[in-house]
């Protein structure tokens, strides 16, 4: 693994245009920096990251499994009591997952470690999937890497077939409706370019705020047009979701979630002590205890504090022999804690990458890599293409 320095495009900007990229930059500062890539060896790809992935995905799904028989783990995994019955059907269901991302440190020898797992409304997609591919063709062309470099990228293709299955499971839906913040350019960008994937898929695609969805007190909720929603892309988080008091509506059991609500049992970071609890020195795990339990002190010298619930770092703090060196701020500090021991995290250049480790119907399918000369990853992280070597 290396970070590896190459001249930008000269029509970085034209590329952006013509495939609707709208995020080069984040308020003023570079988001989108191609001043340099991450090179891997196949080995490391398959070995590092593509395998711990797959399983710990499959151990996500094992605690899930276990948390929803289990009140005291749905109330850690600060599962709303009044939620529980929709999450539990949503589970024995068997509704569709589309995606998530597990963020992981890796410094391209020793095992990956799990940071966290992004399974409801994780962003950085059309990034990872379409413009890093895109970066890839013309750094080829351009010699800024071998001719015959790689990519671990199938997202774009799983994506689309993911969105096929989920119609085939829908059977005779068309429409999948899609909401978002609309003021928030992110937000749109990734909207837009799953309902791109959903038309490959065979979908129709109604785009809407959130604010928008209607209620009728009975069957699925419904659009602006009164249309029924049967099937929703939501990108607003389920904790959020859940607080809020169209949660307790009989329509919730009607239209289907993409993400599915059982996967609120695993966006949270709760799921890193109780995976802990189930697979005590596992090679991807970090140890991690909730915040009120006295085993925490034995990681006491070196631990990040994160909220059961946050997002992009918020109130996120990192301690090292007792003493705090970093911290970022937020509205997340309610709710409970839990601490994770210090990863070790590699620097390249005084920078510091996550790798998010993408995975689309349960298969790990990519990886998009955030840095920063922080510790903690933010919104304004910076988004570094990678390839494989030969």
């Amino acid at each position: 693994m290396r970070r590896i320095r190459v001249p930008k495009r000269q029509n970085l900007a034209e590329r952006a245009r013509e495939t609707g990229f709208g995020l080069l930059e984040i308020d003023g500062e570079v988001y989108w920096d191609e001043s340099a890539y991450y090179g891997f060896t196949l080995d490391q790809i398959e070995d590092h990251i593509e395998d711990p992935t797959t399983e710990l995905e499959a151990m996500c799904r094992e605690l899930a499994a276990r948390a929803i028989d289990d009140e005291n783990m749905l109330r850690r995994m600060q599962i709303p009591e009044h939620a529980w019955n929709l999450v539990a059907e949503s589970w024995r269901r068997g509704d569709y997952s589309l995606y998530g991302r597990f963020d992981l440190a890796y410094d391209g020898s020793t095992p990956a470690k799990l940071l966290e797992y992004n399974a409801d409304t994780p962003t950085a997609l059309f990034e990872a999937s379409v413009f890093q591919w895109l970066w890839l063709e013309d750094a080829r062309t351009l010699g800024h890497v071998p001719t015959d470099a790689d990519q671990f990228n199938s997202i774009h293709e799983a994506l689309i077939a993911r969105l096929g299955e989920f119609k085939h499971a829908m059977g005779k839906i068309d429409l999948l409706h899609l909401a978002c913040d609309p003021q928030s350019e992110e937000d749109r960008g990734l909207v837009d370019y799953l309902a791109d994937c959903a038309a490959q898929a065979g979908f129709e695609s109604y785009k809407f705020a959130l604010e928008h969805i209607g209620d009728r007190g009975n069957g699925p909720f419904v659009d602006l047009d009164d249309k029924p929603i049967t099937t929703l892309f939501k990108l607003y988080p389920w904790e959020w979701m859940l607080a809020d008091p169209f949660a307790r509506s009989d329509s919730m059991h009607v239209t289907r979630f993409a993400e599915p609500p059982w996967k609120a049992m695993l966006s949270n970071k709760a799921i890193l002590p109780l995976l802990w609890q189930m697979a005590p020195g596992h090679p991807n795990l970090l140890p991690a205890y909730f915040e009120d339990d006295p085993a925490r002190k034995t990681i006491s010298s070196a631990y990040a504090r994160k909220p059961v619930h946050s997002r992009e770092g918020a109130n996120v703090t990192l301690v090292r022999d007792g003493a705090t060196f970093e911290s970022e701020g937020g509205s997340y500090d309610e709710g409970g804690y839990v601490w994770q021991a210090l990863a070790v995290m590699p620097a390249f250049d005084g920078n510091t990458p996550v790798i998010g480790s993408w995975m689309v119907g349960g298969k790990a399918c990519g990886i998009g890599i955030r840095e920063d000369v922080s510790a903690i990853t933010r919104n304004t992280s910076r988004f570094i293409p990678h390839a494989i070597l030969p």
